[in-house]
């Protein structure tokens, strides 16, 4: 009989996709990318649980992250899912509709501009037993001077006015119905399902999203080699005014000495907060916070570990995402002032 006392921090196997967008930016995060100069690594799944994957989006395959350390190594996401149940979610916590992890976090470079693009809406995926929620939201890792990223309708965009747009299927027709958003590090932006979107050439972001890869393809920027599905994407884009540029960061509070935290997101699916070590301390979580409870965290500068009782301690680094179960209590040391990192939690 498995017990909560063998799980510990955990970290995955990276899932590599190349996309005809992307780049080789991972490696500046220590990682060493499949392929040659040539090959455009676009999106690194940093923990998946998925049975099913659309073609255009993760190549119709299943994919399952697969453990990368300590006594559990080279076991599936989803045989621990199995295995040990809410030791790893939490109690009361539901996972996917097909029983999988209930989140998928990825890294993506944008070398390019990703299509425009939209995930079904809640009543299309009601409606459409292929069509799965996508809500998401991205953290600006980095990101090239003057990079944007297109998220929602400019004011007053109808749903005539694009279609006519989209025949066109010109830069000159599409982008000023487009709500572009410069960027800048440590931006944080919610997608929900339905909103038109598309990542901006020259950005690095982490993303925390429903687990689908549903996607509705509008816009290609001239690329004429991938599917549209204008159709669909009109069945689901939201239509109303999103004209507001949509940061969620709150301000920062001081949480022990040394720690500093900062609400991100906050969404029916996901919390993100991130976490600021002003000098090296420790960071033990939140005073009255269940200690059930899982959460995923994602280093995005300085050094640090996370400690086990059962001595299968992890190192971190900038680029590292570990999921600590929900009987793992977050007991976390930071080697650097300066350091920050994302944390994730289901509502």
């Amino acid at each position: 009989m498995s017990t909560q006392s063998e799980l510990y921090p955990l970290t995955f196997e990276p899932i590599y996709k190349e996309k005809v967008w992307g780049g080789r930016s991972f490696e500046t995060l220590g990682r060493d990318l499949p392929g040659t100069d040539a090959n455009g690594i676009g999106e690194s799944w940093e923990i998946a649980d998925l049975a099913t994957t659309s073609v255009s989006g993760g190549g119709g395959n299943a994919e399952y992250s697969v453990v990368a350390n300590g006594p559990l190594k080279g076991q599936s996401i989803r045989e621990l899912m199995q295995t040990y149940g809410e030791a790893v979610l939490g109690k009361g916590v539901q996972p996917s509709d097909d029983g999988g992890f209930p989140l998928l976090i990825k890294f993506l470079d944008a070398k390019e501009n990703l299509s425009v693009q939209v995930h079904p809406s809640p009543e299309y995926a009601a409606a459409h037993e292929d069509a799965y929620l996508k809500s998401e939201a991205w953290y600006i890792i980095d990101h090239e001077p003057g990079a944007v990223i297109y998220k929602g309708l400019a004011p007053g965009t109808t749903p005539e006015m694009l279609r006519a747009a989209l025949e066109a299927n010109t830069d000159e027709a599409v982008v000023p119905l487009l709500n572009a958003i410069e960027v800048k590090k440590g931006d944080c932006h919610y997608l929900p399902s339905g909103t038109l979107h598309a990542l901006g050439a020259g950005v690095l972001v982490a993303e925390v999203q429903t687990p689908s890869d549903t996607t509705y393809r509008v816009y290609d920027w001239g690329r004429t080699d991938r599917e549209l599905h204008i159709e669909q994407a009109m069945a689901c884009i939201d239509f109303t005014d999103q004209d507001e540029v949509a940061e969620a960061r709150g301000n920062a509070e001081q949480i022990e000495s040394g720690v500093s935290l900062t609400h991100l997101a906050k969404c029916k699916h996901f919390l993100i907060d991130e976490i600021t070590f002003d000098s090296p301390a420790e960071y033990k979580g939140l005073a009255g916070e269940s200690p059930n409870m899982l959460s995923i965290w994602i280093a995005i500068e300085g050094s640090g570990r996370f400690t086990s009782d059962s001595g299968n301690d992890v190192e971190v680094n900038p680029g590292n995402t570990i999921m600590l179960p929900a009987s793992y209590w977050p007991h976390v040391q930071s080697n650097d002032a300066g350091g920050r990192w994302l944390q994730v939690k289901l509502p």
